[in-house]
């Protein structure tokens, strides 16, 4: 079985389950975790994390619906094939969220869209 390290902050605002959803998802799109690499049963993950199973099993559900991985009835969970378009696009979310919070930061020191964009524009160019 593979060493997963998912560290479960308990005082986080974030629910445990989205934590697990995350990390999974960053040992993928980081191929720390590959194609067909199974993962550990619900009652095992939750016996290690310390959660119950109904939060794993939801975090799994979760990873199965987004095409991360694949649970085959009887024989468990697996990462699912590598999907190319899935690594774009969150890695592209990553990089929109840290627009994001530099927008936002620009907004509340008053710079104004119009500089804000030229600023942008300067950075592409770079």
């Amino acid at each position: 079985m593979i060493n997963l390290n998912i560290i479960i902050q308990h005082s986080s605002m974030i629910p445990i389950y989205e934590q697990i959803i995350e990390q999974f998802k960053g040992q993928i799109v980081k191929r720390s975790l590959r194609e067909n690499d199974p993962l550990p049963s619900v009652r095992s993950l939750a016996k290690e994390l310390n959660v119950s199973a109904l939060t794993v099993k939801k975090a799994y559900d979760a990873l199965e619906e987004s095409g991360l991985i694949v649970t085959v009835h009887g024989k468990g969970s697996f990462v699912a094939p590598f999907n190319l378009e899935l690594e774009k696009e969150a890695r592209q979310k990553e990089i929109e969220s840290e627009l994001e919070s530099a927008i936002k930061k620009a907004k509340h020191y008053g710079i104004s869209n119009g500089d804000l964009q030229e600023l942008f524009n300067l950075l592409l160019e770079g």
